[in-house]
């Protein structure tokens, strides 16, 4: 298959064998028929994508690959999955499946259409504009509306949630959108899915859909380094201001359907949505992560509040329950969101859990959370026989492998470390620059923008500036303004989507942008030819749930900072590099701002862990590598 002349190289333009993917395709192919568990970091450039494809395809089972970003959901379903199935030479049934959100609820379609109970006249007559897509639509997909944004109001109305979806109990259920995508996800040979909706299957086993993970032969979770964020989440509790709001509206339209003799549960959804409200002024512009018994204002005194009005509410609904169909839903959601807030603030907490709460643009989250998932993910490993495969470009740590398999709970599992086909040697230059200040120093932001500015003055632009924070991220920018002539677009100004576009499609642009572009950016050629980092991306210190974790780690007699801080940080750092260098033609230049790489011994483990690329601390090195680039 991966010979230089096998099926790939007339399938694919440029084809040329890699012994890195030729492994790594052997090694899959090795644990799908022995029904076991690889773990395998495939550096940029490994050609992972078709190394596990190919394999997945000729092993005849029925397999379920799970991506974090729609992008390569994309890619996989355009580009990917045609190439290795022509390959192989088989036609497998393929379906991709995804969240509820993107589907079509038709019950709620129905009941907004109905009861009319959307806030404003604007809204409710651009749900009835959809009425000729909605009634024509075979799969309910939402992406068929092409001029529905991702966050526009009227999604919200007329799909489902986990929460308020009616399951198997709703009038509709015999045409549900979401049912029918799951039925086409569980007939297929290989489905497509997200690691959210992978772990809402794994732990949440929801009502009235059966389960798909115990169908597969063989999972295999690609930009797996997300998996203990999202194993944290899907494993934990949590209660959200929309949950609470969302439920009370729903109280409201429910009675006037089901029981509009009862206008007291009218009454007792306001008071619950206004201790809502109330408990969200108690985080005024408090945007951030708070231990339990540190939230700001009287938090702690509201959410006691809303518990006691929720509770009220669920005692009213569970005496008129068997009135209808949707006052028995939220009469359940109400019992379900009571029982998630008292087990959030129990006293004394969860052993061996962490709660914090979350204070939101517009609203608040409440959490509680187990310290380690990797026990958890261990027993659902062994829970069905079937073949887990786990990749990533971003898994080592100073080329080991064990950290990450312990906290996703698969010591036994077999490790193999792919660097993939890049010249590292020759393509790049590592840039650290010399004399800066300590990054929690006075100075140090402005000192960043002076590095910024030398830099880009040599790339003429074509630049990520890569930030840790939204505070760091504003002080660089605010210090760059009227210094460079390049074309700068910073987060926040427009949707993601969009600055990207704009970023590849203006010569010379500079992007400033915090986490969510350190990973899922894939640029080819020379719109990006260099990556600043302001600072090592450790976790904040005051972070609730890494104090609980690294609490743990001293009663075992540990170091927190080596053995969760270091690490997290070196995988994050990776993340943001890997953006550089996409193709075997690209060239750029990684600049590190934070001195602490040369002058911290644990410095040398990023170092250590990063590509191998040659180091300077010269600027002069830096404008000759563009200028014999560019010539």
């Amino acid at each position: 298959m991966f010979a230089a002349d096998g099926p790939l190289s007339e399938l694919t333009p440029g084809y040329a064998p890699r012994a890195d993917q030729q492994a790594m395709a052997e090694a899959v192919e090795r644990t799908i028929s022995c029904r076991g568990t690889l773990v395998c970091e495939a550096g940029t450039g490994t050609g992972k994508t078709l190394a596990y494809l190919v394999p997945a395809i000729a092993c005849g089972g029925r397999v379920a690959v799970s991506t974090g970003t729609r992008h390569l959901q994309d890619r996989l379903l355009e580009r990917d999955l045609p190439i290795a199935c022509r390959a192989v030479g088989r036609n497998p049934r393929i379906a991709l499946l995804k969240g509820r959100s993107n589907y079509l609820c038709r019950w709620r379609y129905e009941q907004v259409l109905a009861a009319g109970r959307l806030v404003s006249r604007q809204l409710a007559a651009r749900v009835t504009r959809l009425s000729g897509w909605a009634d024509r639509t075979e799969s309910g997909d939402l992406a068929e509306v092409t001029d529905l944004a991702e966050h526009d109001p009227v999604r919200r109305a007329i799909t489902s949630t986990a929460d308020n979806c009616l399951g198997s109990k709703c009038p509709m259920y015999d045409g549900c959108h979401v049912v029918e995508a799951r039925r086409r996800a569980t007939e297929a040979d290989v489905v497509v899915v997200n690691h959210h909706l992978l772990f809402a299957d794994m732990a949440l086993k929801e009502r009235g859909f059966g389960d798909l993970l115990p169908l597969v032969d063989a999972l295999i979770i690609d930009e797996a380094h997300q998996i203990p964020d999202v194993a944290t989440r899907f494993f934990g509790v949590e209660v959200t201001s929309g949950q609470l709001t969302g439920l009370a509206r729903d109280t409201s339209a429910a009675m006037r359907t089901d029981a509009p003799d009862t206008p007291d549960l009218d009454a007792l959804a306001t008071e619950l949505d206004v201790a809502v409200r109330e408990a969200t002024d108690a985080f005024p512009g408090a945007v951030g992560r708070f231990e339990w018994s540190a939230m700001p204002g009287d938090a702690r005194d509201r959410i006691a509040s809303v518990e006691s009005r929720l509770d009220d509410l669920s005692q009213a609904l569970a005496k008129v329950s068997v009135r209808g169909v949707s006052i028995a839903a939220v009469s359940q959601r109400s019992r379900e969101l009571m029982s998630r807030l008292v087990r959030i603030g129990g006293e004394p907490p969860e052993p061996g859990h962490a709660r914090w709460a979350e204070g939101r643009t517009r609203g608040f989250a409440l959490h509680l959370a187990p310290l380690d998932t990797g026990p958890i993910l261990a027993e659902r490993v062994v829970e069905v026989d079937r073949a887990w495969i786990l990749t990533s470009a971003t898994l080592s740590v100073s080329g080991s492998l064990e950290h990450f398999a312990s906290r996703v709970g698969m010591t036994g599992a077999s490790l193999h470390v792919f660097d993939g086909s890049f010249d590292y040697r020759e393509q790049t230059l590592c840039y650290l620059p010399s004399g800066m200040p300590e990054p929690f120093r006075p100075g140090y932001h402005e000192a960043v923008a002076d590095v910024a500015v030398s830099v880009l003055a040599a790339s003429r632009g074509r630049a990520f500036l890569l930030f840790t924070s939204h505070r760091a991220l504003r002080a660089v920018r605010d210090a760059l303004d009227g210094r460079v002539p390049w074309p700068l677009f910073t987060q926040g100004e427009r949707p993601r989507s969009e600055l990207l576009a704009r970023f590849v499609d203006t010569p010379s642009s500079v992007l400033l942008g915090t986490q969510s572009f350190w990973e899922g950016v894939d640029i080819r050629g020379d719109a990006l030819s260099l990556v600043l980092v302001d600072k090592l991306p450790f976790a904040p210190p005051d972070d609730p749930l890494l104090v609980a974790r690294a609490g743990a780690v001293r009663r075992e007699g540990g170091d927190p900072f080596t053995s969760i801080q270091v690490p997290a940080a070196v995988i994050a750092l990776k993340q943001g590099v890997g953006r550089l260098i996409r193709d075997p033609s690209d060239r750029g230049v990684v600049v590190v701002c934070d001195p602490r790489l040369s002058k911290r011994g644990y410095g040398r483990i990023f170092l250590d862990s990063l590509p191998p690329m040659p180091i300077t601390t010269d600027v002069g090195d830096v404008r000759a590598f563009f200028a014999c680039r560019d010539r």
